[in-house]
């Protein structure tokens, strides 16, 4: 069974820095397509990242730049370094992997970007 556990949430003054991990299980990481994406109460969940197993990242374009996903093969785990945080950039922000089965979300972390 796939499990996603997302960390490293928390408040931070604008121009600050956070790094978000994702504990996978359950799956092949080293092949999978790891995806970090955020939501805000009213709103639609938005995508943020993603890398593939070769690497490959692409970013929407607020966060280019500034925000920079990674992966560790060895601890099954993928980051999310964001640098430069904005008030905006404020949300609960989900781990997912998209499987032959369907999609797996982690609980999701809060960012709180505030002064």
């Amino acid at each position: 069974q796939v499990q996603l556990v997302e960390s490293g949430g928390g408040l931070v003054q604008p121009g600050g820095s956070l790094r978000l991990s994702c504990a996978a299980s359950g799956l092949i990481f080293s092949f999978a397509t790891m995806a970090w994406y955020r939501q805000v109460p009213g709103k639609e969940r938005e995508l943020v990242a993603t890398i593939t197993g070769g690497g490959s990242t692409n970013y929407i374009d607020s966060v280019k730049g500034r925000f920079t996903i990674s992966r560790d093969n060895a601890k099954n785990t993928v980051y999310l370094q964001m640098n430069s945080l904005k008030p905006e950039d404020t949300a609960v922000y989900y781990c997912k992997t998209p499987q032959i089965g369907g999609d797996h979300w982690g609980q999701g972390t809060q960012v709180t970007v505030s002064s």
